[in-house]
């Protein structure tokens, strides 16, 4: 029997648990020397990703009894500007080189978002190994990450706050508190359920340390994730609620001035970390993070808060999609003056024009109405950008997750 004929797509399950695993692990090159560096052994992560195949929506192409392509769908939530959107977390993506250029992975990743948008999962978000392949499959770019580097001399003076920091397990239920309560005033942010907690936390090291701010009244406003290694003070994240915790984790940062040589972490928002600094002459590198696109434009945009106006505004477009005929057409939007909006299938085409990618990069507002009009990704009048411009929020989205 050919290899055509023996290939068949159906769903990886726990039986299939190290099979996946060696998948994973040839792909993506994950070494003995990667798991030793973290205090793993093989049968360690192998039992770890079996939550992932209990809970994910995972699906592989097999050949026989073997596996040979795959991809995971995990089950998350986010908050998208003020609306809670269930959010498939596209992962565990790989094909053995000898199936590849077959289109296995193209079929399955459309298979995968038919299956999102059965559960209502109107929205997917990915971190992208290569942004051109995941581009021409219709996600597009919708946050960044700058890396910073501060020497020992640039860290802030102490300034007087009325809490204090404290060093604390990163099972701390205090921890999981205080992200919650930034999560939900953060445009973007994954609100995470235990599985997302535990793939937050899968690749870290043993010597990962938390240390929160607590406010005059014991309440956990925000906290550092942190390890120091030769002399560098190594940031994983750092969320605050407010200006208060931002200058009582810094004052803590700062402490450790005699320990260390510099600071090096990560921003996963617009925080002008320069411009706060009284030596702002530090080091800022910024790149693409995390991608997304819309599974379902009509479910997400019943969803999507757009700004309340005095009158109803409406859109009518051609939207391309390279893999969901459902996504393919002329719709269009109609925004209620209470910011609601409705989607409707039209027959005739329209002059204005976008794309699935350009759409989702738009709503989740990484760049805006008229910035992708002058770019030539939206094709619309004058008039129509304005309404965009008037209709959508403009806040920059965080994402500090990795799965």
């Amino acid at each position: 029997m050919s290899r055509e004929k023996r290939l068949k797509i159906k769903k990886v399950g726990v039986e299939h648990l190290e099979q996946y695993n060696q998948l994973l692990r040839y792909v993506f090159q994950v070494t003995d020397n990667d798991l030793h560096r973290i205090g793993w052994k093989e049968r360690d992560i192998i039992l770890a990703k079996s939550p992932v195949l209990e809970q994910a929506d995972v699906l592989g192409w097999f050949d026989g009894e073997k596996l040979v392509s795959q991809v995971a769908v995990y089950p998350f939530q986010v908050r998208i500007f003020n609306a809670i959107y269930d959010m498939g977390g596209l992962t565990g993506v790989g094909t053995f080189p000898e199936y590849s250029n077959q289109g296995l992975m193209h079929k399955l990743l459309r298979q995968a978002l038919a299956n999102m948008r059965d559960k209502k999962q109107s929205i997917s978000y990915l971190y992208p190994y290569s942004i051109p392949y995941y581009r021409r499959k219709g996600w597009e770019i919708i946050s960044d990450k700058i890396t910073f580097e501060v020497k020992d001399y640039q860290l802030p003076k102490n300034k007087q706050v009325f809490g204090e920091v404290e060093r604390i397990d990163i099972e701390n239920n205090d921890l999981k508190a205080v992200y919650e309560r930034f999560a939900y005033q953060s445009h973007g942010a994954m609100l995470r359920n235990e599985l997302a907690w535990d793939e937050y936390w899968r690749w870290d090291t043993d010597d990962l340390t938390a240390a929160i701010y607590y406010n005059e009244n014991r309440q956990p406003d925000g906290y550092v994730l942190y390890w120091i290694s030769d002399e560098v003070f190594h940031i994983k994240d750092m969320i605050f609620i407010n200006e208060e915790a931002r200058s009582g984790l810094w004052n803590f940062i700062s402490a450790h001035f005699s320990m260390i040589s510099k600071v090096v972490g990560n921003i996963y928002t617009d925080e002008p970390l320069a411009f706060l600094l009284e030596d702002g002459d530090i080091k800022e590198t910024i790149s693409p993070y995390y991608m997304a696109r819309i599974v379902d434009l009509e479910q997400f945009i019943t969803q999507y808060p757009f700004k309340p106006n005095t009158e109803k505004r409406v859109w009518t477009f051609t939207l391309d999609d390279p893999l969901l005929p459902w996504n393919q057409g002329t719709f269009t939007i109609c925004i209620h003056p209470n910011g609601k909006g409705e989607v409707a299938r039209v027959g005739e085409r329209s002059k204005s024009r976008i794309d699935i990618q350009t759409m989702t990069t738009m709503l989740l507002s990484y760049k805006s109405p008229s910035y992708l009009h002058k770019i030539g990704r939206l094709s619309c009048s004058l008039e129509t950008v304005k309404m965009l411009e008037d209709a959508i929020s403009q806040q920059t989205l965080y994402f500090s997750d990795y799965f």
